[in-house]
């Protein structure tokens, strides 16, 4: 572990960055319209340093941005010094002789949760309600919400954790969702078709019932990352946190809705979604690299609105990659291996490209054993869970590093014939997909880069690769000084 600690809050996270020369204070005034963004996404193409924006010229607090925009920051976010660290744990805890499938990820989840007992601590008093605003006293101007880019809808808060629960169940969800600022106390929920918090909503509209919401901005960096992790509908994201914690994250009862938030969070937004109320949300510059049109999305009203006495502002930029999100969607990808190993055994190692959205490329490696044993795997990734949004699956043995793209460009432009070796089919896409013909569901193409077999019709005999003898690879690693070369 980086740290024998968990931290605290978002507070802590930026002391830690700042001793470790991680963060710079922008002091000079800077517009969170436009002018902002336009800061960090030239700071995060450079793998810059997280920001801090003391002075923005709307809002009452300054904005902490990119704190996640490089794998060191991303690692000592969650207290290790790699990534892989996390899935090493999840792999030793994991048994095999768990049932595989999804039951199996759950069960193996739900282990890892139990065995550390780390469920949310429940505190009375919380720094998050230090300050209390009510009814006519909520302004959501108080908060330097980002105008990202020039067509965007208005100003939209991008790093509010939005708590939910199943109103038959009481199930909890904790989410990542897009909040765009309609006016003084409403904002736009953009609840995609495959969310929780989206479930919860249609249930609630069927019962003819307000959904209670509560909105906590600028959280500790451990459960910032929690509400993006792609987790099971019945695995609490908090259990989640307190596992890659060490420790319990403490909760506080929300003062007029009847949810909980964590304590130490800098600003709480509480308040209702009404049934069948929705209004225009967007357009929006996401993570696509293009604006999401305008469709109709339900309204929050928020009735109460608290904060720490010195708050910090927490949002992110989303855009055409690289972006912030890069290293997020990395962190997911390495934790969550020896569970997608558990839902599909062969595989062996997988990176999903940032250039891809994270959902619209999938690379995959596998010990190749029988005919068609690729076209196997790419059936299964499309019926996993949120890997089946995956656009594009390419399938490399497993002597390629599917983290080195030269490598697996090469297998994937060199070992297909397209004849053969292409598997189309269509399915379910992202929400905020635009290339598909009609939203929602679309093509999707998967490729087989392995080495083909006899069995599979292929009888020319696969050529063996070139490779320089061991022998000379060793003297030449012995004399390399010697040519002047090093």
């Amino acid at each position: 572990m980086a740290r024998g600690f968990p931290y605290t809050d978002l507070k802590d996270f930026l002391a830690a960055l700042e001793k470790a020369g991680e963060l710079h204070r922008v002091r000079a005034p800077v517009d969170p319209t436009l002018e902002m963004s336009e800061i960090v996404t030239r700071v995060v193409r450079q793998r810059g340093k997280a920001l801090l924006f003391e002075k923005p010229t709307r809002g009452d607090m300054p904005v902490a941005i990119n704190l996640f925009g490089t794998p060191r920051r991303m690692a000592m976010a969650l207290g290790v010094d790699d990534l892989d660290e996390i899935g090493q744990r999840i792999g030793a805890m994991v048994k095999p002789e768990l049932p595989v499938g999804w039951s199996g990820i759950r069960e193996g989840i739900g282990k890892l949760l139990q065995l550390k007992s780390v469920p949310p601590k429940r505190v009375k008093t919380a720094p998050c309600q230090e300050k209390v605003y009510k009814g006519a006293e909520v302004d959501l101007g108080r908060l330097p919400g980002l105008w990202t880019w020039p067509d965007d809808g208005g100003i939209f808060h991008n790093y509010g954790l939005t708590h939910t629960k199943h109103p038959e169940t009481g199930k909890r969800n904790l989410g990542l969702y897009r909040l765009q600022q309609h006016g003084r106390d409403t904002l736009g929920m953009h609840w995609q078709i495959h969310k929780d918090s989206t479930a919860h909503h249609a249930v609630a509209e069927r019962r003819n019932e307000r959904l209670p919401v509560a909105v906590a901005i600028g959280c500790d960096p451990v459960v910032s990352y929690s509400a993006s992790a792609p987790l099971p509908g019945d695995i609490d994201e908090y259990l989640f946190a307190g596992f890659l914690r060490g420790e319990r994250v403490e909760m506080v009862d929300c003062l007029t809705v009847p949810l909980q938030v964590p304590a130490n969070a800098q600003v709480v937004l509480e308040g209702y979604v009404e049934p069948g109320e929705r209004l225009p949300e967007g357009p929006f510059g996401d993570h696509t690299g293009f604006y999401t049109p305008v469709e109709p999305f339900p309204v929050l009203h928020v009735e109460c609105m608290t904060m720490q006495k010195n708050p910090v502002y927490h949002s992110i930029i989303t855009s055409k990659p690289p972006q912030e999100d890069g290293p997020i969607g990395k962190a997911t990808e390495r934790i969550f291996l020896p569970l997608i190993k558990m839902l599909v055994p062969d595989i062996v190692d997988y990176d999903l490209p940032a250039a891809g959205g994270f959902h619209n490329c999938l690379i995959v490696s596998i010990n190749k054993r029988y005919p068609k044993h690729a076209q196997k795997v790419m059936n299964a990734v499309w019926g996993a869970h949120l890997l089946s949004l995956t656009k594009l699956i390419v399938i490399v043995d497993d002597d390629c590093d599917v983290h080195d793209y030269a490598e697996v460009a090469w297998r994937a432009f060199g070992n297909v014939d397209y004849a053969h070796d292409l598997l189309l089919t269509s399915g379910p896409v992202d929400h905020l997909d635009h290339a598909s013909y009609q939203q929602f569901w679309g093509g999707k193409a998967g490729i087989d880069a392995t080495r083909k077999l006899s069995a599979e019709g292929y009888h020319r005999g696969w050529p063996e690769e070139a490779r320089m003898a061991p022998d000379v690879v060793s003297l030449v690693d012995k004399r390399w000084k010697e040519y002047g070369l090093a």
